[in-house]
């Protein structure tokens, strides 16, 4: 369990500490760009690395027992994951890394629904493993990843709205962070047409996938209650 805990302190220290402050361009400064983003990879994947090994051998300590119910819940909630995910890479939107220029556009398809749907897609994921697991090692290793993915969006705003704040501000009052809270303020409306058919199929493919593989690619079936 301390490893674990270690582990998670530097990953978080490593994504938020360095990357979500000002000591991300100081860095910058003082090694430049390529040093830098070379450093960050290799760090990132250090930590990582050391994360899943300390999860995978620590120890499992029971915190709750959720009922059957709730993981099937949760099952259709990792659906909207992945539809996130996939539409997060099938097209720009405003806040993805080197979409800056996208940045004072009209609010369009997924990003009616959140102007960070790939962090948000990690945050139900995470969410998701910590509520189906409910032991002590499931809770640190998934709410690791939840505090970098939540840390992370505001992070980005913050920057953004340093940027260009006129087009920000523009950005800012037709969409939001949480899925669907623009729309339900009447801020936004939702417009699914605007989605691309391969997002809706890649995403569904996915989760089937994942769903029926999790077994075989994590060694827990998902079907089982989605358990470690």
């Amino acid at each position: 369990m301390p490893l674990l805990a270690a582990a998670s302190l530097l990953w978080l220290a490593i994504h938020i500490g360095v990357s979500g402050t000002g000591l991300r361009a100081r860095l910058v400064r003082a090694m430049g760009e390529t040093a830098f983003r070379g450093g960050f990879a290799i760090a990132s994947l250090g930590s990582i690395v050391l994360l899943v090994r300390a999860y995978r051998h620590g120890p499992t300590i029971p915190l709750w027992d959720a009922p059957p119910g709730l993981i099937h819940a949760l099952a259709l909630v990792m659906l909207l994951a992945f539809l996130l995910f996939v539409a997060s890479v099938a097209a720009p939107n405003p806040t993805s890394a080197g979409q800056e220029k996208s940045l004072g556009r009209t609010a369009t398809g997924v990003t009616r629904i959140t102007r960070h749907p790939m962090n948000c897609a990690f945050a139900l994921w995470a969410a998701v493993h910590m509520i189906a697991n409910g032991e002590l090692s499931a809770e640190i290793f998934f709410g690791t990843f939840a505090l970098t993915a939540l840390a992370g969006m505001p992070s980005i705003d913050r920057k953004l709205a340093a940027r260009d704040p006129a087009a920000w501000a523009h950005l800012a009052a037709d969409t939001s962070i949480v899925p669907f809270a623009a729309i339900l303020a009447g801020r936004n409306r939702l417009a699914l047409g605007e989605i691309k058919w391969f997002v809706w199929v890649g995403g569904a493919v996915l989760w089937a996938g994942m769903l029926h593989g999790h077994r075989y690619i994590i060694g827990v079936s998902a079907l089982r209650w989605l358990r470690r």
